[in-house]
């Protein structure tokens, strides 16, 4: 794919949704890196269920650590993997309290050494809470990125480094979110809709469906 294709695609993207975002809800950094590390192999619906409840009552690392791990279990047992995910944000919670005054570092190293939070999360994080231009390559941009020829690679990483590189600088910012919420409504895994995709057109992939 050149550079042309590639800009008319994200062009698109951003004239269809000017300001994309996460769908995880959350009101404060800490939630939304809570969020985050529950959204792992899980739905975003799905853990927005279980934070409704949970965000009401907590906005900072010591009022989770009050609820307690087994309270924390029980309002997010709906989650995949909550049991391994409530030790993890626990675990996280207290080095957050300890060393950093309660609030969620801005620093890549930082977030990566909190348990439970690895380079996607991290992304995630970083993009989003502190607007620094980066793309957390999930199941989405990853399919996405081989299967219409955007940024082909055989691994998250080299995807990841791939977009780095190819996705124009201006669209940079909002670039996981736009890929994000195309492959969750529109090129989707099993038939891609095609049909009422916008950048049909630009689109590499070989096997397009109507």
């Amino acid at each position: 794919m050149n550079a042309s294709k590639r800009q008319e695609i994200f062009a698109r993207l951003q004239a269809a949704n000017p300001e994309p975002t996460t769908e995880l809800n959350y009101k404060n950094t800490f939630q939304l890196l809570i969020a985050v590390m529950l959204s792992a192999q899980s739905t975003d619906v799905g853990v927005n269920k279980a934070t409704e409840t949970l965000f009401k009552k907590v906005k900072t690392p010591a009022a989770l650590l009050k609820l307690g791990e087994q309270g924390l279990k029980h309002t997010i047992k709906t989650i995949g993997l909550y049991n391994t995910k409530a030790k993890n944000v626990i675990k996280t919670c207290h080095i957050l309290v300890e060393q950093h005054k309660g609030k969620v570092p801005s620093e890549r190293n930082a977030l990566e050494a909190l348990p439970g939070v690895g380079r996607k999360t991290a992304n995630v994080i970083l993009n989003t809470a502190f607007g620094h231009p980066t793309i957390a390559v999930d199941t989405h941009i990853f399919r996405i990125s081989n299967r219409i020829g955007l940024a082909p690679g055989k691994t998250v990483d080299q995807v990841e480094k791939k977009l780095l590189k190819v996705v124009p600088k201006e669209y940079m910012h909002d670039a996981h979110h736009w890929l994000i919420l195309h492959g969750r409504y529109t090129c989707i895994a099993r038939k891609p809709r095609c049909g009422s995709c916008i950048i049909e057109d630009l689109c590499e992939y070989k096997h397009k469906t109507e």
